[in-house]
């Protein structure tokens, strides 16, 4: 749902990271590609990023009034 801010496993703070790596795939860049520009190493880190899936819009539609 919402990016952690810091990585489950090691604690390395991730969340800052998060909407570069998103516009970096949105354009087109393959996401190991981006995941190295960004300075993600750990596969912790790493499969954080490519097992997150972004619901706050689909969410955002049941908010209470």
């Amino acid at each position: 749902m919402i990016i952690p801010i810091r990585c489950f496993s090691c604690g390395k703070p991730i969340a800052h990271l998060w909407e570069k790596f998103k516009q970096k795939v949105e354009s087109g860049q393959d996401p190991k590609q981006a995941l190295d520009e960004l300075g993600i190493k750990r596969y912790c880190c790493r499969q954080i990023f490519l097992g997150h899936v972004d619901l706050t819009q689909l969410i955002a539609k049941f908010k209470k009034a």
